[in-house]
């Protein structure tokens, strides 16, 4: 399981795919619980809480790169009296 600080070392790509892998072994995981016992009930937890670190991670990108470009539209705009 990757740390916060690991994640966040990784590109976007990255961690999108570190997503995707997540969320197809917790439905893999779903399916196995339905099915059978599971041998390790704890791994549901972790790969949903790796998937919510990844979502936060990638949003909390996604806003820095937004107040960027406000930053650099409202330079660009002149002054108003």
């Amino acid at each position: 399981m990757a740390k916060t600080d690991e994640l966040r070392e990784m590109s976007s790509e990255q961690v999108r795919l570190t997503w995707k892998e997540a969320a197809e072994h917790l439905f893999k995981l779903r399916i196995q619980a339905q099915t059978e016992r599971l041998d390790a009930p704890s791994e549901l937890r972790r790969q949903r809480r790796l998937i919510a670190r990844c979502q936060t991670i990638l949003r909390e990108r996604e806003l820095a790169a937004a107040k960027e470009t406000a930053k650099k539209s409202s330079a660009k705009e002149p002054a108003k009296v």
